[in-house]
């Protein structure tokens, strides 16, 4: 069965050098959580402490009510999937998920049974005869999660599994994954750098910075209401732009490069004459042919992507800023154009001078640090 996920006030530390100073999160039971965050955060350091594969300094981890700190790995009843696949090469496809049924000494018809079920499951019964080297990485995916699904595990943990594998198949794994998931109903714990992919299979993500959780919600909210600026630039690519925030007739409004526009669903506490950062996506920057329109800019470069065109252009400051535009049937923008650039003000997020809080209202962050 599934099980909650609780960790309360977790400490790692290599002697004098700490990992995670501070980290409290819950799990619910069915999940598909993710740790994401650039390469040295902690996600897999937090990882392996859940499946007993590193020390802790501090805290207290718990599936349900049950504290495992001192639990071994072997008791624990976790599957892992890890980056290197890690199935045994001598051992075929039926023999690699089996084993862990073996290790566990289940009954012969009831080993059968299982294996059989999840070799289904994965598309790979038509492989359970060949070796892994016979075997697509794709398919060495799908056998390693095979083997961690069969032992019908309480927690799924997940270490980077699709990185080794090229785009189109991390793109068809990840699908995989995220509906074997949601059938058998595992609480899972998923490991990556890759933001696309997190959002792609996720149920909520932890966005961590230097042993830090900076924001945990739903992919929607954290992409559309980052908490801080490092979560809005980490996640998607944003233009990130020095203003001001100004208040007019009792109203907030944005000021930048003699741009100005009213703001709304700024915070009632924040609502006075301030330095912010603009976080602006791409897609939320619109381009107008007439001059004096807005802010003015100079096309630089553009790419063409078939539904999208992205461009790339300078302000009159220098600022080098970045629009996604549908494409269109008319011509592409030449290079040297000069043209106006308006927000979307409904969709951009503004953040406070040093950059650590957002303040636009309809930030949802289930992160306290208790």
């Amino acid at each position: 069965m599934s099980v909650t996920i609780t960790v309360n006030h977790a400490l790692k530390k290599y002697g004098d050098n700490v990992i995670i100073p501070d980290l409290s999160l819950k799990i619910n039971q069915g999940e598909f959580f993710t740790l994401l965050g650039p390469s040295g955060c902690g996600k897999t350091t937090l990882l392996r402490m859940i499946a007993g594969f590193n020390s802790i300094e501090g805290g207290d981890f718990y599936f349900n009510d049950k504290r495992i700190n001192d639990l071994d790995p072997a008791k624990r009843n976790i599957g892992m999937v890890f980056q290197n696949y890690a199935i045994f090469p001598h051992l075929t496809v039926r023999k690699n998920v089996e084993f862990g049924l073996k290790n566990k000494h289940f009954p012969k018809d009831q080993i059968a049974a299982r294996t059989e079920k999840f070799l289904k499951l994965m598309q790979i019964d038509h492989l359970a005869e060949r070796l892994p080297d016979r075997l697509s990485g794709g398919q060495q995916q799908r056998v390693a999660l095979a083997r961690a699904l069969c032992i019908e595990p309480d927690v799924l943990l997940m270490d980077e599994p699709l990185s080794n594998l090229d785009a189109k198949l991390r793109v068809e794994m990840r699908t995989v994954i995220k509906n074997i998931q949601h059938s058998v109903g595992i609480t899972t714990i998923y490991v990556t750098h890759d933001q696309e992919e997190a959002m792609a299979v996720s149920d909520r993500i932890a966005v961590m910075k230097n042993g830090v959780i900076q924001h945990i919600g739903t992919p929607k909210n954290i992409y559309q209401r980052p908490a801080n600026l490092f979560v809005s630039t980490f996640i998607g690519r944003s233009n990130i732009l020095e203003a001001k925030l100004t208040i007019k007739d009792g109203q907030p409004h944005l000021d930048f490069l003699g741009y100005t526009a009213p703001i709304p669903h700024i915070k009632d506490g924040c609502k006075k004459d301030q330095d912010i950062i603009l976080s602006v996506r791409p897609e939320e920057f619109l381009m107008h042919k007439e001059k004096g329109k807005g802010i003015k800019a100079v096309v630089d470069d553009c790419v063409f992507l078939g539904l999208n065109t992205h461009y790339f252009m300078h302000l009159d400051d220098g600022t080098q800023v970045e629009s996604i535009q549908e494409s269109t049937i008319d011509s592409i923008i030449p290079n040297g154009t000069e043209i106006s650039l308006t927000i979307n003000t409904e969709k951009v997020n503004i953040f406070t001078a040093d950059g650590e809080s957002n303040i636009v209202s309809g930030v949802c962050n289930d992160y306290t640090a208790e």
